[in-house]
């Protein structure tokens, strides 16, 4: 379901030279005994996930899907990230059979968002899902302080609490003790499950199928995924390749890597994609940074840069061989826009072309190294597929630069000052 080709990467190493280094970090991986070994919980979930909550998740989506129009999900980067790519992803941007809007609050302190968000839900019906596994994230609990009371206020404090939903730890942390408090339903956010893993958890699962996702058919990709992606011999397992090949143009001199993809349906999923990679491999001065374009929209703008301007980056081109929706140019008798030489191709197809030129434009003038990833289509299986394959790759590709590409500690020292600036008791 994913064919990765690397004839257009300018690469200066074989595959072969990496083939112990990567067998290493793969044994490492699957025994979980390398760095980060205690948030390895995303590697055999699609096997061992919680069958009983994965029902409960169904079956609560359902009823929300019964009596909602609008789900806010308060949540920050892996907290809401996923459930926004990968719905936009599969549904698109507007999708003509929506029943259930999916919005977001509590991913940034601006006051103008928030309150347009909050004005959109008037005279709706609306429910809440906040995420959060400690519950003192600052962004989202004050988002949800405000929410709380929102829906209080809409709906009274008893309705209010049904439409309340809490996932978060097991069994500690203040959201969930005010969840059991108020008696909002919960779900779990697993242990050893970081965020930006987590949209395989009830963390992403419950927005999805709310919005109207197949979450089984998500499951099945990331079932095959897992088995396609588990071997550590790289002549057979694309994951492990494409890791490779972007520490090999590391290794050359590139510091930056760019992700493409033709589908404006697709940039919530470039945006899951930095923070997996950026938060994943950014740490101890070492690892790629991530940025993304959607073309030919940048090719209006950030094109230029990417073809003639410094060679700091690298190219990787997330190609989508069959549509969900496709349509044929019409002819025109008059031709006075002189658009007859389009007349009788899909539009899938100019898209397609212009892909294949500006490839050529970038690689050939530009000496610029292209990846490419192509993938089926943009269905829940095929998401499914490829979340377990970016798994696999960042994993790997972590290892081999030999950091722990689980944890995230630079990301805690800001908050530690905002903390102390904003007064927080304790900093």
């Amino acid at each position: 379901m994913i064919k990765f080709e690397t004839k257009y990467g300018y690469l200066d190493q074989d595959f072969a030279s990496w083939q112990d280094r990567v067998t290493k970090a793969h044994n490492a991986l699957v025994q979980k005994n390398g760095k980060g070994n205690d948030f390895l919980g995303w590697l055999d979930w699609p096997l061992n996930y919680d069958k009983a909550e994965y029902q409960r998740i169904k079956d609560t989506a359902e009823a929300i899907r019964a009596n909602a129009e609008v789900l806010v999900v308060l949540g920050i980067g892996g907290s809401y990230l996923g459930a926004r790519a990968f719905s936009e992803m599969v549904l698109g941007l507007y999708p003509a059979d929506r029943e259930v809007e999916l919005l977001y609050l509590g991913n940034s302190f601006s006051a103008n968002y928030f309150l347009q968000v909050q004005n959109t839900l008037k005279d709706k019906s609306v429910y809440l899902n906040v995420i959060s596994k400690s519950g003192t994230t600052t962004e989202t609990a004050m988002a949800f302080r405000m929410m709380k009371h929102w829906m209080e206020e809409t709906y009274g404090i008893q309705e209010a609490k049904k439409r309340i939903i809490a996932t978060t730890d097991a069994a500690r942390g203040t959201l969930k003790a005010l969840a059991d408090q108020e008696g909002y339903e919960t779900f779990t956010i697993p242990d050893d499950i970081g965020g930006r893993f987590s949209v395989i958890t009830a963390v992403g699962l419950l927005p999805l199928a709310v919005a109207g996702v197949d979450i089984d058919a998500l499951f099945a990709g990331l079932k095959e995924g897992m088995a396609d992606f588990s071997s550590p011999d790289l002549d057979n397992n694309p994951a492990y390749r494409y890791a490779v090949a972007r520490r090999i143009l590391n290794e050359s001199g590139k510091v930056a890597e760019t992700l493409v993809t033709y589908e404006p349906q697709l940039a919530m999923f470039a945006e899951w994609w930095k923070q997996l990679f950026g938060e994943s491999e950014g740490k101890e001065g070492k690892g790629l940074f991530p940025t993304s374009v959607v073309f030919s929209t940048d090719l209006h703008s950030l094109g230029q840069f990417i073809q003639q301007g410094s060679k700091v980056l690298f190219e990787t081109l997330l190609l989508v061989k069959t549509p969900t929706l496709d349509a044929i140019f019409p002819d025109d008798g008059q031709n006075l826009d002189q658009m007859n030489y389009l007349a009788g191709k899909s539009l899938d197809y100019v898209n397609k072309q212009a892909s294949t030129a500006t490839l050529h434009a970038h690689y050939q003038d530009g000496q610029v190294p292209n990846l490419i990833l192509e993938i089926e289509d943009l269905s829940a299986k095929s998401a499914g597929y490829v979340i377990y394959f970016f798994f696999k790759a960042i994993a790997m590709s972590g290892y081999l630069l030999d950091l722990n590409p689980f944890d995230q500690p630079g990301v805690e020292i800001y908050k530690k000052n905002m903390f102390k600036l904003l007064g927080k008791p304790g900093y």
